[in-house]
């Protein structure tokens, strides 16, 4: 199953480079044929669909049969997909304390540490859409844009805490924390159905949601102030809890996207792009609690 992260739908654990669609058996008596791959139809949540990983190219071959048998050393499991999403935020979280330290916003240097931050934030970007479309996963990709999206979030940050609300960073941190555990537990609990309806509601209401806030800050470079206002008052609240439950969603699919690679067997390189995409889903979250607790204070 495909999850809607960008990462995922890009290339997801699944993408025509071996790892699924191999040599279709027989199908089996009112189910699917073993071995075919369910993205086939372009419904990555089809019903009954078969197991995306029912061969793994990187396990060693049979002598007899020449058949590839499964290689537990070679499968992603949930402990891969934690030390590598560990690695990847802690490198944000470093990056982002080093450069609140080192890239002052006072007045006199708020200027150029904006245009370091603005910088390494569209290198963070590049290196995303690289890793999109590479087909494998790159550890060196992965942990380069969580050097450059912590220098972005860092001086993002200590902008907002020195200028707009002070004390609002750890506030935002700890919203994102109690969404990424909220978002866990009822996934585990199965409150959440991750389905098609699931997938097609999150796409349309990210889309929507980007193309708004791109329409919003085109009226702000033109005609000043804060455009349609989609940023402040009661519609920038209404548009930040909006962004905070998409990319709550966004959390719901990658824990799927995980969960059937670790069933199913996907390689072991796999767990990088789920670091990659979880990292990406909580700087989402992250920085619409900025937006959201920075309005709500400023209003006071």
């Amino acid at each position: 199953m495909r999850s809607s992260n960008p990462v995922f739908s890009r290339r997801g654990f699944s993408r025509d480079n071996g790892y699924a669609g191999f040599n279709a058996q027989q199908p089996q008596a009112g189910g699917p044929a073993v071995g075919t791959n369910p993205y086939a139809t372009g419904n990555p949540y089809a019903e009954g669909a078969a197991n995306p990983y029912a061969t793994n190219p990187y396990a060693p071959q049979d002598t007899q049969s020449g058949a590839p048998q499964q290689a537990r050393g070679n499968v992603m499991t949930i402990d891969d997909v934690v030390s590598r999403t560990a690695m990847t935020l802690g490198t944000v979280v470093v990056t982002a304390v080093l450069s609140w330290l080192l890239l002052p916003v006072d007045p006199a240097n708020l200027g150029k540490s904006y245009g370091i931050g603005i910088a390494a934030g569209l290198v963070a970007f590049v290196l995303v859409l690289i890793q999109s479309f590479k087909r494998k996963a790159s550890p060196a990709l992965v942990l380069g844009y969580a050097a450059f999206e912590g220098v972005f979030l860092g001086v993002i940050s200590s902008a907002v805490s020195t200028y707009i609300a002070d004390g609002v960073v750890a506030q935002a941190v700890l919203g994102t924390m109690a969404v990424f555990a909220g978002v866990l537990v009822a996934y585990k609990m199965r409150w959440i159905r991750v389905n098609r309806r699931f997938y097609g509601f999150t796409i349309a209401a990210a889309i929507g949601f980007v193309l708004l806030m791109l329409v919003n800050s085109l009226f702000a470079v033109f005609g000043g102030g804060d455009g349609l206002g989609f940023r402040s008052g009661g519609l920038g609240i209404m548009f930040g809890i909006v962004g905070i439950i998409i990319g709550a969603c966004f959390l719901a699919l990658d824990f799927k996207q995980v969960e059937d690679g670790v069933t199913y067997g996907a390689p072991r390189e796999e767990a990088w792009l789920a670091a990659l995409g979880l990292t990406t889903t909580l700087v989402w979250i992250y920085m619409e609690f900025l937006r959201l607790l920075s309005i709500l204070q400023g209003d006071d």
